[in-house]
């Protein structure tokens, strides 16, 4: 069918809810622009047709004309359908421009009138498609879109295919879709113009698949069932949505162990190659199904003897793969599996578990089939479960862990001891290392309808406040009904004030009474003889004080560090060993900070800590980026983000850090947005602590994109945040000298001073020389801006040394960049060799393209004094007076910028108040102020 070129597609296929297909979407889109075509493929369901109608309607607007064909497997084997679909709306207006041969074959083909076929009409039938398509595009640019291609007709396909391939510089564009398995798109091709980019669709990401569910509204769903859908689906967007929807109109979730329920209309996709099975070998792949890890030795073991046989017909019919060198047995797809267990009547389903409850060799498999055979409470069943909760846990395994805890819990008797309560509390934190806050704290809310006892109130209330994260606002309620469910217990009063002393610093922006929370839940925990509060509160006491600049925080370091230490707290993200690490940073030590962050991160991976592998990447992704190794620390970035977002945890501080990274060795425009979503998610959460951190992250990147100006408000609101929060130690953000620089560019260098000269006596006082010889490149600045340029390459100079000598690779490299822009106003000076080689070395993409940009411009004219300012200018500020007075000697824009180290924006925002204040209009005006000095 035809499309004129003003047709509005439905709202449903704007290209903003196209969604987890943004790199994707840009390449097909990029491909279109430039003139070329595009081959959509991947698997059943992966969203084709969802991309290709949101590229059709983004180009339909530039297209005279769009045909448009859908075939169905049904219709495959009607020749010419796909033809008539698209130019049976079109033959009228290019019919009477054909040649008889070729306008009665196509006619034939189109009306189903005669008898045409490729056979006997071949060659007319092939230049009239061709012929077809050329007066088409005489008439302006064509779109031919054609989804599901493999159901294409034959003689349609072929059609194509010859007319595509002889098309040449017609402005003719495909925009196609097919279905494939693999790699096997070549032949489809064949049916597209010869520079058609094929785009291969792959699977969700489990972030994606949660962005795909929110969009569609199953918004309810928690985290952990999110995590079953991912991988039920194997990240498949329809399969994904079926799913989703089938556990909102349910009733009743799964419970723990429980495969998610499949909805009939995904059966249907499966279930009709699963009935060629036999009863046996059905029964053979539902005990696989079943199966954590199946093998054909746990089917011999579970009873199947026929196991080989039962499973190779099944792999005949492409449900299951096998490899001679690995022993597992795979299905073809996980939702197989899933159909395969949720068509299975519930008392087939216990028989198995039975089976496999002895024939299992791990023992928490076993414990776990023992719980899903059994029925009612069973004081035996529960305790093998909490036993394997254990192993699990100890294995690095919380998710498995929480998973079995709440099996246990389930099968305990209402009078045991530990009770069904107890067994759900651990369970809870169990969730929370595993990074299931949302679990965690549906576990928890349900305790609270009816614990009584005070230790488990407060228990459940701290896993309640755990799982709010940063959010800590939302549960500011909680607090003073957790502090009358504590009493005067000192163990459960220490649990309260360290969780105060977090929402002080984190809701309130107070480090002082944070501090004074946490020392005071230390103490509690002391007398409680609770170590491992206690241990954490010491930390996180000494990461406050090391924060604020406290003269206190080495020897609270110290203490907590001090033996005996708890595991849990050694490699916990606010642990002792953070506080350690944080210090060492700040104090300028990387090598030794490195090392700390790597052992930390190995650690809680082994114990499967979710929120401190999240946490620790980011540190560690920090340390690589103030040593200059740019790639590796945006490799890091980029994996802590992904998990943050995969896992809901941490996702502002990881946006955060990856902003820092991308605008220092990956895309500044990515930063700028990666800077902009963390501050949202601290404004969200009313976090003033990372607020700080993000718009520091963002004042960054918008140095490095050239926006000084926008530098400077970002940086001066952080300047107000830290002020307010108590904030110091000018080691913390390390944001004061990329102030001073953006200060300088817009024309402030009295501010900019100002700012050296106060973070210069914090930094002295603490032993910062990092951040002094930053100091030193930014008072350089204000002194080249000043016409200093002597002194500014002597601190300059010094300033690299010293930079050098810490390990600041990034930051050696900028001062480099710094003196070699000073330097490169001297006739003749080849100056920019040594900052490109060490952003190089630092792998420092965004720094390099400015380098190359400060190349192509050029030298700058040798420097002139300027004259002294006629009596017009004496009501000018100092920069206003600096750049009338250059424009006055003839310099251009970018001269003046280049003479007093500024942008050529700033120059141009001070010629505009320059103007305003004396009452001219350009600056030609200007010159003729000193035209007319110069004749008195």
């Amino acid at each position: 069918m035809t499309v004129r070129g003003d047709h509005k597609e439905p709202a449903r296929c704007r290209p903003d809810l196209v969604i987890g297909r943004d790199e994707l979407y840009a390449d097909a889109r990029g491909q279109l622009a430039d003139g070329g075509s595009v081959l959509l493929h991947g698997p059943a369901g992966i969203g084709k047709s969802t991309v290709l109608r949101a590229l059709a309607a983004e180009n339909a607007g530039g297209a005279r004309t769009v045909l448009r064909c859908s075939a169905t497997e049904s219709e495959s084997h009607l020749p010419f359908l796909a033809l008539a679909d698209l130019f049976g709306l079109v033959l009228d207006r290019v019919s009477a421009g054909l040649p008889a041969a070729q306008r009665t074959a196509l006619e034939s083909a189109l009306t189903g009138r005669g008898e045409s076929s490729l056979q006997r009409d071949g060659l007319a039938l092939r230049l009239a498609v061709l012929s077809t398509l050329r007066a088409l595009a005489a008439e302006g640019p064509v779109l031919v879109v054609a989804d599901d291609l493999q159901w294409l007709d034959s003689a349609s396909a072929e059609l194509l295919g010859f007319a595509a391939r002889r098309l040449g510089d017609t402005p003719v564009q495909m925009l196609c879709a097919v279905r494939t398995e693999g790699q096997e798109y070549d032949r489809h091709l064949r049916a597209c113009p010869p520079d058609t980019h094929a785009v291969r669709l792959g699977p969700f990401s489990r972030a994606q698949v949660s962005a795909l569910l929110d969009h569609r509204g199953y918004t309810g769903l928690s985290r952990s069932t999110v995590r079953d859908i991912h991988r039920t689906s194997a990240g498949n967007p329809l399969f994904a949505l079926e799913l989703g929807r089938a556990l909102a109109e349910s009733p009743t979730r799964p419970r723990p162990g429980e495969p998610l329920p499949v909805p009939t209309s995904l059966r249907a996709l499966v279930l009709s190659r699963l009935g060629m099975l036999s009863d046996e070998a059905r029964r053979t792949l539902l005990v696989a199904s079943a199966g954590a890890r199946p093998t054909l030795a746990l089917l011999h073991a579970a009873g199947r003897e026929q196991a080989e046989a039962e499973t190779a017909q099944a792999a005949a019919l492409g449900l299951v793969t096998t490899d001679p060198e690995d022993p597992a047995l795979r299905f073809a797809h996980p939702l197989i599996s899933a159909a395969l267990y949720a068509e299975a009547p519930a008392h087939e389903r216990r028989a198995v578990h039975t089976a496999l409850s002895t024939a299992a060799s791990d023992p928490i498999e076993r414990a776990r089939h023992l719980a899903l055979a059994t029925t009612g409470t069973d004081p035996d069943v529960a305790a093998r479960l909490a036993g394997a909760a254990a192993l699990a846990r100890d294995r690095g395994a919380p998710s498995v862990a929480a998973s079995l805890g709440l099996l246990a819990a389930r099968h305990t008797p209402g009078d045991s001891t530990p009770g069904p309560d107890e067994r759900r509390l651990q369970a809870a934190e169990d969730a929370i290392i595993a990074g299931e806050a949302d679990l965690a704290r549906d576990i928890a809310r349900e305790v609270l309808t009816r614990a009584t006892v005070p230790a488990e109130r407060v228990r459940a209330w701290m896993v309640v406040i755990e799982a709010a994260g940063q959010a800590l606002g939302e549960v500011d309620a909680v607090f003073p009904q957790v502090l009358a469910d504590a009493g005067d217990d000192p163990r459960l009063l220490a649990l309260v004030h360290y969780q105060l002393a977090w929402r002080e610093l984190v809701v309130h922006g107070d480090f002082d009474k944070a501090r004074q929370e946490a020392a005071h839940a230390a103490d509690l925990a002391a007398r409680g003889e609770d170590r491992r509060t206690e241990l954490m509160a010491l930390a996180f006491q000494s990461s406050t004080e090391t924060l604020m600049g406290h003269p206190n925080a080495a020897a609270t370091v110290k203490r907590a560090l001090r033996e005996p230490q708890d595991p849990y707290v050694a490699c916990h993200h606010n642990g002792a060993g953070m506080a350690r690490f944080r210090w060492l940073l700040m104090s300028d030590q990387l090598p030794q900070a490195r090392t700390t962050i790597t052992g930390l991160l190995r650690e809680a991976r082994r114990r499967g800590m979710v929120e401190s592998e999240v946490h620790f990447l980011r540190f560690l992704a920090d340390t690589e980026l103030r040593t200059g190794h740019c790639g590796r620390a945006l490799d890091l970035a980029r994996e802590s983000l992904r998990l943050a977002r995969d896992s809901g945890i941490g996702e502002g501080a990881s946006a955060m850090l990856a902003s820092l990274a991308e605008a220092s060795g990956g895309d500044v425009d990515r930063a700028l947005a990666l800077a902009r979503e963390a501050a949202d998610h601290a404004e969200v959460d009313g976090d003033q602590m990372y607020l700080s951190r993000a718009l520091a992250a963002l004042g960054y990147a918008q140095l490095v994109a050239g926006d000084a100006a926008g530098t400077v408000r970002s940086l001066r609101r952080v300047r107000e945040l830290e002020r307010g929060m108590g904030i110091t130690d000018p080691a913390r953000g390390r944001w004061h000298g990329d102030l001073a620089e953006a200060l300088v560019r817009v024309g402030e260098p009295a501010e900019a001073q100002d700012l050296i000269n106060r973070t210069r006596a914090h930094a002295l006082r603490l032993d910062r020389p990092g951040v002094l010889a930053v100091l030193d490149r930014a008072e350089a600045l204000v002194r080249a801006a000043r016409g200093e340029h002597q002194a500014a390459e002597a601190l300059l100079s010094s300033a690299q040394d010293r930079l050098g000598k810490l390990g600041y690779g990034l930051e050696e490299a900028r001062s480099a960049f710094v003196l070699a822009r000073l330097r490169a106003r001297r006739p003749g000076a080849v100056a920019y060799e040594e900052a490109a080689r060490l952003f190089r070395r630092c792998r420092a993409v965004p720094w390099l393209r400015q380098v190359d940009a400060a190349v192509a411009a050029g030298p700058v004219r040798p420097e002139t004094v300027p004259p002294a300012a006629p009596d017009a200018l004496d009501g000018l500020a100092s920069m206003e007076r600096q750049v009338a007075s250059l424009v006055m000697e003839g310099a251009t824009n970018r001269e003046i910028a280049g003479r007093l180290f500024i942008s050529v924006k700033t120059v141009e925002a001070t010629l505009t108040r320059v103007y305003r204040k004396l009452g001219i209009r350009s600056r030609v005006d200007i010159v003729r102020l000193a035209a007319g000095r110069r004749t008195q």
